[in-house]
């Protein structure tokens, strides 16, 4: 006779925990911001390897005002940044730099 382990259920329910490496942490039970009207800008950055970069370049920018959501690829070094009105190109080329990378240009 073999024993059988009963695993958790993650299901739809959202209080159940998460699995997640980090815990559900970084995840925010808040509603997602609209896009509609905003701004859709990619950065070219220089010297993003990997995840831990992506996700420096990423937390940096971040916290720029009016940013809603960052996304950084190390493999081709796009950073697509969506904000409520453009942003002022020398807030983010400070925000990379803090984050330890070097923003090249607007892709």
């Amino acid at each position: 006779m073999s024993a059988q382990t009963e695993l958790p259920q993650i299901g739809t329910d959202s209080s159940e925990a998460t699995g997640s490496c980090c815990g559900g942490s970084c995840h925010s039970d808040a509603a997602p911001q609209s896009t509609e009207g905003a701004v859709t800008t990619v950065y070219q950055v220089k010297g993003m390897t990997c995840g831990h970069c992506e996700g420096a370049v990423s937390s940096e920018i971040s916290e720029i005002e009016g940013v809603s959501s960052v996304k950084a690829v190390a493999s081709t070094g796009q950073v697509t940044v969506v904000s409520a009105t453009p942003l002022d190109e020398e807030a983010v080329r400070a925000a990379v730099d803090e984050a330890g990378y070097e923003l090249i240009t607007q892709a």
